[in-house]
């Protein structure tokens, strides 16, 4: 199949992991894709960001930033457009972005079939957090690409929720959350009296040293680890957070207050295909707190590297983890309820052991990888194909 691929990310972030490694499954395949978006994005690396882009909204005023957003659309559809004659693609798919229109003018002007990847409701999203002020314009526009795509492909069956709230039919809207290469991850340690070829023995939480409590991800200030850095006061472990962003200079503030800035590690920015050597190091893999809506890759990273990990217990994350059998999962609402899970776990080796290999098993039960992500679309999209089918159609 030829995927012409639209995107109008404009940071080398978690946005960026997810578009790069479903190309890479679909190329694995045999497909070939064609990735049209800002030139700003092939240019730069992990990390980065436009400084044009980052200016622009610095100068511009509310509105005007976001009119210049919608005018974005024109440009982008000449891109588009010149793409498709020269590509001949078999389907549109583009990963939804506020106020972006250009693939879904495509598909209208074309008749290719329309595949829209959402991540999150981005205007309620933009509404709360970024100061929307068109917010009227933005509903309209995102539930436009919604309702017009073949097959919009939801990340959680809770933002699938909302995709349907909005009037889409309900056989268009499919649930492929976030996923993983499994290879690049060895699994969870073996049991104490194994040691498979090839593994140190010195395996995560071994004597010497206490045990690793792990984050990985862009670091702000709602992922909640300022928690994690209190609870350090009182605990016997240490914890490494894989990643970089705003919130880190606070959090060494913050871990030096408590005196336990020795014990509080920060790596950087680390390349995704380089994490599971990292996570490899973890006794215990965080997620403190999370959006309603979210499909966290670095749950999906934690799974397959076998980890015992710590999650909020809310729909989504059940849609993924099961509480005692695949991960702890505590009550968000309750003050220290995240604590207890972890301390738990730092008392039971056989129990992070028990868990982390079920976590392990159920991720390739299910198949939460990017070759199965690929598969699966390329074959509600042959579907979509076909007269009169619809991603649905068997």
């Amino acid at each position: 199949m030829r995927i012409l691929y639209s995107h109008r990310i404009q940071s080398r972030d978690g946005m960026s992991v997810h578009l790069e490694e479903l190309v890479a499954a679909f190329r694995q395949q045999g497909h070939v894709v064609q990735v049209v978006g800002p030139g700003f994005y092939a240019a730069t690396g992990f990390g980065g960001e436009s400084r044009t882009v980052a200016l622009l909204r610095r100068l511009l005023p509310g509105v005007a930033g976001e009119l210049a957003e919608l005018a974005y659309n024109l440009p982008a559809y000449c891109r588009l457009r010149r793409a498709c004659r020269t590509f001949r693609p078999d389907l549109i798919y583009e990963r939804a972005n506020l106020f972006y229109l250009a693939g879904a003018w495509l598909a209208r002007r074309t008749g290719l079939p329309y595949f829209l990847e959402v991540n999150s409701p981005l205007a309620e999203e933009r509404a709360r957090h970024g100061g929307l002020r068109l917010r009227a314009l933005a509903g309209a526009a995102e539930r436009h690409t919604w309702r017009y795509a073949d097959c919009v492909l939801a990340v959680t069956e809770v933002l699938r929720q909302r995709i349907l709230a909005a009037g889409c039919a309900p056989e268009r809207v499919r649930v492929v959350p976030n996923g993983v290469w499994l290879e690049r991850f060895s699994g969870p340690e073996p049991a104490p009296g194994s040691k498979p070829p090839g593994r140190s023995p010195r395996g995560p939480g071994a004597a010497g040293r206490p045990p690793v409590l792990g984050f990985v991800g862009f670091v702000r200030d709602w992922h909640g680890l300022d928690a994690v850095i209190r609870g350090l006061a009182q605990a016997e472990a240490s914890l490494l957070v894989v990643g970089e962003g705003p919130a880190r200079p606070g959090l060494e503030a913050l871990a030096a207050s408590l005196g336990v800035a020795e014990r509080v590690h920060f790596t950087g920015l680390v390349a995704h295909d380089q994490v599971p050597r990292t996570v490899a190091g973890f006794d215990i893999a965080l997620q403190p707190r999370v959006v309603d809506y979210a499909s966290p890759l670095k749950i999906f990273d934690y799974m397959a590297a076998g980890r015992a990990i710590v999650a909020p217990d809310q729909p989504n994350i059940r849609e993924v983890l099961e509480h005692e059998r695949t991960a702890l999962l505590f009550d968000p609402a309750c003050e220290g309820a995240m604590w207890a899970a972890i301390a738990r776990l730092l008392g039971d080796a056989a129990l992070r052991r028990r868990l982390g290999a079920a976590a392990r098993a159920e991720l390739e039960r299910r198949d939460f990888t990017w070759p199965g992500n690929a598969a699966r679309i390329v074959a509600w999209a042959e579907a979509a194909r076909r007269p009169g089918g619809h991603p649905n159609t068997p």
